[in-house]
């Protein structure tokens, strides 16, 4: 540990202990002692969020890498799945937690909210690799000879390496947290989940933050091992030339082949979840068919109540979602690019920024209700903490794979700092850019949303909460697709920008 963790330290237990901050924030040494006399009550609660959130993290990490592999090779494919993509990391665990609880067995639901909570980072974070190659070494290959599989196994897959892991760093910990929501929303004995609800009524700050502290040390240990293989082989992958751009841009598809894949990707979520349900044979009270919410949203015995009640949360969940997203991603770019320009600065605030992103926010949330409130500032802290630190990643990650020979170009012409900054490494790292766009905007829905449900008492998540305790769960899976089609429309949003700027620039939108 540094001087600056030493100093961080010794001022956290100056306030700690003088109680500057409500109590909420116990001094270091006051958490250790209260970790010690817990210390026999860890170690089963650990390893069982171990083993969700590590076999989670492995199986849901394959199959991103397997269907991104697929979306890159057959890109109409990707279009297809898209609203599957989409629709899979936008469903809320809030509502996942409970019925996948009550129609699979053992750890089964802990597992599959830990795949879920990987999946599309990594899918995103290898599409965007595969697509981002040298196109010279690609030409090599094809001039021996090889097909599409070739330059995919020798030249974009090696190249894609950096950013994969990438795609690991951000998802550890969204493996830990989907993993501990399971826990905490669907019950059982054991995980840090369910010690955390177990000690949430006990008005004991410094057991809440050895809970934290001890689920942010399992995810920043996940998450600095793969920044360190991803440092030693980020030299080694990264392409030297002068076009490392994205394959051109595809001829247009006639009308009807764009229609009837658009139409696809649009229907397509809405046949999983009615044949998941179909498979898992989830009782038909709790597990709610699209028809179902169809009927519940338009019956003239609920919708006009059910209505009023989803705009009103709407219009408190919105606005701070879309301002907690602009904020994250602005300081995200800044932390990237001071990380550039100012590393020292950067690996100062990075550890702080490493734990607010990894401690389970169902932890930090309560924490954060002593030192906050529970008004808008709560909400908007949490929405900037679950969107900033993902956006960081892939950002540094985009600059970090900027060819030096483009750089030493422009060192050559003088440009340096800022405006080889400028000219050069934000330019080409748009791809990476974009795609942290994308990747944030249901993290944002998805912060506000917890936010509500443990602290505030307002918006969506409030009105989920309250239709969890009153067994309506018509409106409960209605807030679900009605985050997901939110979720759906803004990455579209996102995706119709990205279009237009990469086209100027000769690149290709990673769909």
């Amino acid at each position: 540990m540094g001087r600056n963790g030493l100093l961080a330290l010794l001022v956290w237990e100056v306030i700690g202990r003088l109680g500057l901050i409500h109590g909420a924030l116990p001094a270091p040494s006051a958490i250790a002692i209260k970790v010690w006399a817990d210390r026999a009550d860890y170690p089963p609660h650990v390893w069982a969020t171990l083993q969700a959130s590590g076999a989670g993290f492995a199986i849901g990490n394959l199959v991103a890498i397997l269907a991104g592999m697929a979306f890159v090779l057959f890109p109409r494919l990707m279009q297809l799945a898209r609203g599957v993509n989409i629709a899979l990391f936008a469903l809320p665990p809030l509502v996942v937690a409970p019925i996948l609880s009550l129609v699979l067995e053992g750890m089964a639901p802990r597992i599959t909210l830990a795949a879920l909570g990987v999946y599309f980072v990594t899918m995103s974070a290898t599409v965007a690799g595969l697509m981002h190659y040298d196109r010279r070494a690609a030409d090599l290959v094809a001039a021996y000879g090889g097909g599409r599989l070739a330059v995919l196994r020798l030249v974009q897959l090696r190249g894609a390496v950096p950013a994969i892991l990438s795609g690991f760093r951000v998802a550890a910990p969204n493996a830990v947290l989907g993993a501990i929501l399971a826990e905490f929303g669907g019950g059982g004995r054991w995980g840090l989940g369910a010690y955390l609800l177990g000690s949430l009524g006990r008005a004991d700050p410094a057991r809440l933050w050895g809970i934290g502290l001890c689920a942010t040390a399992i995810a920043g240990a996940s998450y600095a091992v793969f920044a360190l293989i991803s440092a030693r082989l980020l030299g080694s992958s990264r392409a030297i030339s002068l076009n490392p751009t994205l394959p051109p841009v595809a001829t247009q598809d006639p009308a009807w082949l764009r229609l009837t894949l658009g139409l696809g990707s649009a229907l397509l979520p809405f046949a999983l979840w009615w044949g998941v349900l179909a498979i898992l044979a989830a009782p038909e009270m709790i597990a709610k068919t699209p028809l179902a919410v169809a009927t519940y949203l338009t019956s003239p015995d609920t919708a006009p109540q059910a209505w009023a009640r989803l705009s009103e949360a709407l219009a408190e969940t919105l606005p701070i979602a879309g301002l907690g997203l602009i904020l994250g991603l602005g300081l995200a770019f800044a932390l990237a690019v001071s990380g550039r320009l100012m590393p020292g600065f950067t690996r100062a605030f990075l550890p702080v920024a490493l734990v607010t992103q990894t401690m389970p926010l169902v932890a930090l949330t309560p924490l954060l209700v002593l030192m906050l409130g529970r008004g808008p500032a709560l909400t908007l802290w949490v929405t900037i903490s679950v969107t900033f630190f993902p956006a960081y990643v892939l950002m540094a990650q985009g600059l970090a794979q900027v060819p030096q020979g483009a750089m030493y170009v422009a060192h050559a012409y003088g440009a340096r700092g800022w405006r080889e900054m400028r000219l050069i490494s934000i330019p080409a790292s748009l791809p990476w850019a974009f795609a942290a766009a994308r990747l944030t905007v249901p993290r944002a829905l998805l912060g506000v949303m917890i936010a509500e449900w443990l602290a505030t008492g307002q918006g969506l998540g409030a009105l989920l909460n309250q239709s969890r305790g009153y067994l309506d769960f018509g409106m409960i899976w209605s807030i679900a697709t009605l985050t997901v089609l939110l979720s759906v429309a803004l990455y579209h949003a996102v995706l119709m920008v990205e279009r237009r700027v990469l086209r100027r620039l000769g690149m290709a939108a990673a769909e």
